[in-house]
């Protein structure tokens, strides 16, 4: 007696499920680009919320404190160039060089180089939300002490 076998496996239909659900939330990110403001009051709203679970609870502060340090790290790459200028003027100084000070561009053939983000603005939007997703879930687990 042998059973017939499925036309697909589990890791497969799972595999199709998974890449569905991906492409639909990409689907909504995309459409989300364009209303800069309104996504920015939702994160806020969703980190005023946990926050206010934080205060509440009287405890998890090492939940906050590291999702505080993850915000930190998006915000400096935010912040930062993508390409950083000082590590172009700092290659004369190895060898002893002072005359390769910064200057700006005097010829026509010296490009303006205008401020790129190390992480722009959506990215960091768009990786802040899963931070404020899955903290507060971590959060609902049970404490060791409490058990």
């Amino acid at each position: 007696m042998d059973a017939p076998e499925p036309d697909q496996t589990p890791f497969a239909a799972v595999s199709a499920q998974t890449s569905k659900f991906w492409r639909i939330y990409q689907t909504y990110l995309d459409k989300s680009t364009p209303y800069t403001t309104y996504r920015w009051l939702g994160t806020g709203a969703v980190f005023l919320l946990f926050l206010l679970r934080i205060v509440f609870a009287q405890g998890w502060y090492i939940v906050c404190y590291s999702l505080g340090i993850y915000l930190l790290n998006l915000f400096l790459a935010f912040l930062q160039p993508k390409f950083d200028p000082s590590l172009t003027q700092d290659e004369g100084l190895e060898d002893g060089d002072s005359s390769n000070e910064p200057t700006l561009p005097s010829k026509q053939d010296e490009e303006f180089r205008p401020f790129i983000r190390r992480l722009p603005e959506f990215k960091f939007c768009a990786e802040t939300n899963p931070a404020h997703d899955q903290i507060p879930l971590r959060t609902l687990q049970f404490r060791q002490d409490e058990i």
